[in-house]
């Protein structure tokens, strides 16, 4: 489904909005700082992209990837967080952890933290807000598209030192454009960024300064083909199945498949069934019901061109 970021601007920002204050004696004073929050730090989101100065601001060491606030030792005291798209705000409920995270996070070049005058999430709770001054947010709320590609830039290029092979767009995207996003954009970055944040991280993995390129994602296919994928390979070894055998190799469409089976819970109802083409080039796993002959299954792994061979 196309991602559309005003429907999902909103979705996020009333989810944020009914967290902050449901359990407050006076939710309207609590809505009205948290439309202030919008106002300041813009949407509601899940998760920070990894270039994102929120992350990349505080000190870590040169090896260590950060995903997350709870990561960051400067942000030690968060408790009830909202993260939005220039910063964040977190409701410890002590006034020593939330001076001691205003301390802490207000060090740090680049973010400004203050403490709220009204409570938020609970009565008894001392929100904080931290913001990274240098985010500036285009007119339809992502990040200004020059910063945000010279982040991203920076970001990727420092891990060609200790990288062992170069990731797909598709494998790492989520980490590049934040959640919630769609194929090429999110609430962080707009569609044009986004598809210059690709072609840059391409041209990157063209030229070997990670290594060899390691394809594992197939999110660039339809679910429907991956469906298919799934369902034509499972089948095949159901039907391929001499009843007995732990694990057996078959062969479909120029591949060698090696497929593994077993009767889940020894009555007949349902196979566990799983195949795998090479050591990377395709993955596939889930359950056959015999009576029914209904398969479910999880998302396929592999390589592109191997796996379209089985749409």
């Amino acid at each position: 489904m196309e991602f559309r970021s005003p429907t999902v601007a909103a979705q996020q920002n009333a989810k944020a909005l009914t967290y902050l204050t449901k359990n407050l004696s006076d939710p309207e004073a609590g809505r009205q700082l948290v439309g202030e929050l919008f106002d300041e730090l813009g949407n509601a989101v899940d998760r920070y992209p990894d270039w994102h100065p929120i992350l990349t601001a505080p000190p870590r060491r040169s090896f260590e990837h950060v995903s997350g606030l709870s990561q960051i030792k400067a942000y030690a005291g968060i408790d009830h967080t909202i993260e939005f798209v220039r910063g964040f705000v977190t409701c410890p409920y002590t006034d020593e952890r939330a001076d001691r995270l205003v301390a802490s996070a207000g060090q740090i070049a680049g973010l400004y933290a203050r403490r709220l005058e009204g409570p938020l999430y609970a009565n008894n709770a001392h929100p904080v807000v931290v913001v990274a001054m240098d985010v500036e947010l285009e007119a339809d709320g992502t990040i200004r598209s020059r910063n945000a590609l010279s982040w991203f830039a920076q970001q990727t290029a420092a891990a060609a030192e200790s990288a062992k092979v170069a990731e797909t767009w598709w494998n790492i995207r989520s980490h590049l454009l934040g959640a919630p996003h769609g194929s090429r954009s999110s609430l962080f970055v707009n569609q044009h960024t986004g598809v210059h944040m690709r072609k840059i991280l391409e041209a990157m993995n063209a030229s070997g300064m990670f290594g060899p390129i390691l394809e594992s994602s197939l999110d660039m296919l339809s679910p429907k083909k991956r469906a298919a994928i799934s369902e034509t390979l499972i089948r095949t070894a159901v039907d391929a199945w001499d009843k007995e055998s732990a694990s057996f190799t078959f062969e479909m469409r120029g591949e060698m498949c090696k497929a593994s089976l077993r009767d889940t819970w020894d009555d007949k109802t349902e196979l566990s069934v799983s195949v795998e083409i090479g050591a990377h080039a395709l993955y596939i796993s889930g359950f056959y019901y015999p009576e029914s002959c209904k398969i479910t299954h999880v998302e396929p792994t592999g390589k592109r061109e191997v796996a379209e061979k089985f749409i």
